[in-house]
């Protein structure tokens, strides 16, 4: 008799996606550089902890920046009343450079995100990064994969042209110390006289906000390819040239604001206006030197702070402070945190550590890996030995 197997049910199988790794956030309250801004906001943190993360937070860290403490509880943030209970987390973010103290907080593998701020910058500040093994990676340096760019330059940027426009009109008022002038003037009575050296983000949205203020502008750059994108992103025909020495100086000396804008990617801004242009220019005119973080394009830039931002050389009130953004702090706070967040939301599986080395953008951000100097313009400025991040990478796998 032939015997018949009876079917049995299968059981179903189905795709397990990796378990997150959840990544402990130090967010610690900045001490220096008369920093108000917040590298997470509290929505930030409501939606990284809808994730499974957790953000610990020091008192008083969003106070400067209009965010209360009830504000980072309420999002789901731990609150700790020291410094050290935030440096035990796996990820720091900083708005400032991790003062030496701070650093000697750390511990080997742990990651930080600040600005490094290469004029203050030092052979001994590597060397103890180095010394204590962290991850280290520049605010300054993080690309968009898709576009190239640098987000958070990009951002910083935006505010530091918009801001140094309107610094420049308030300056000018009699009330100031300025000319008495009315930036973009009225019916019958021509507005200021604008000079923006540079062509970068900077002078695009100082051209915007002078523009839409009524100003006269015209841009310098030795750039042509920076003048025509600028002319393009403006959407509107600009009054641009190259650095022409002798022209330059015949326009600076009828302008009522000049704008410092130039910056260099890996070195020292050019200096590109004499202290003796400086001295003829009109008594009362302003300059803004933006680019005072990397030394300015002025020679009689001098650098100042937010509570006494300006001086008077030479007739002529400049203003050159490093951190404007901060100026602005709840605005900067939320597009820093927003660039952020969109990279921390990309860790699923792995953590921090995972993220940075699939990532190729945020991978370009880290200038110390775990004992090694991995940023080849630091290695050569300090003449420090520098190793290729992708070899360290490769070697721990």
């Amino acid at each position: 008799m032939e015997t018949r197997s009876i079917p049995r049910t299968q059981p179903e199988t189905l795709d397990v996606l990796p378990r997150q790794q959840r990544i402990l956030i130090g967010i610690p309250k900045e001490t220096t550089l008369q920093e108000n801004r917040v590298a997470l906001v509290p929505h930030a943190v409501a939606t990284l902890t809808a994730h499974g993360h957790r953000v610990v937070v020091e008192t008083g860290a969003g106070g400067k920046a209009n965010f209360s403490d009830f504000e980072y509880a309420e999002a789901g943030a731990q609150l700790v009343h020291s410094v050290e209970e935030v440096f035990k987390a796996d990820l720091l973010l900083k708005v400032a450079p991790p003062t030496l103290a701070e650093i000697e907080l750390m511990r080997p593998s742990q990651v930080v995100i600040s600005p490094i701020h290469l004029p203050l910058l030092g052979a001994e500040y590597l060397a103890l990064l180095q010394k204590k093994r962290v991850i280290a990676l520049a605010m300054e340096y993080i690309r968009d994969d898709e576009t190239g760019g640098f987000p958070i330059v990009n951002a910083m940027s935006e505010i530091s042209g918009t801001s140094a426009i309107l610094i420049a009109a308030d300056l000018l008022a009699t009330t100031r110390g300025g000319k008495g002038v009315l930036l973009g003037g009225i019916a019958g009575v021509p507005p200021a006289k604008v000079i923006i050296l540079g062509a970068g983000v900077v002078a695009e949205f100082a051209t915007r906000t002078a523009h839409g203020l009524g100003a006269e502008v015209r841009i310098f750059d030795n750039n042509v390819y920076k003048l025509m994108h600028l002319q393009s992103q403006v959407g509107r025909q600009l009054y641009t040239s190259v650095v022409n020495p002798t022209h330059l100086r015949e326009q600076l000396l009828t302008a009522d604001v000049a704008i410092g804008a130039m910056h260099s990617a890996h070195a020292n801004s050019p200096l590109i206006v004499p202290e003796d242009i400086v001295q003829r220019m009109k008594d009362g005119s302003v300059i803004v030197d933006v680019s005072i973080d990397q030394g300015g394009c002025f020679e009689t830039s001098q650098t100042t702070t937010h509570d006494n931002p300006t001086f008077v050389k030479h007739g002529v009130i400049h203003y050159c402070v490093p951190n404007i953004p901060s100026r602005v702090a709840r605005t900067a706070s939320d597009a820093i945190s927003n660039i952020l967040t969109s990279l921390l939301l990309k860790a699923e599986t792995g953590g921090i550590l995972s993220l940075i080395i699939t990532n190729t953008g945020l991978r370009n951000g880290v200038y110390t890996y775990k004992g090694s100097l991995t940023n080849t313009h630091l290695g050569e400025r300090f003449q420090m030995r520098c190793t290729d991040l992708d070899l360290l990478i490769t070697s721990d796998f």
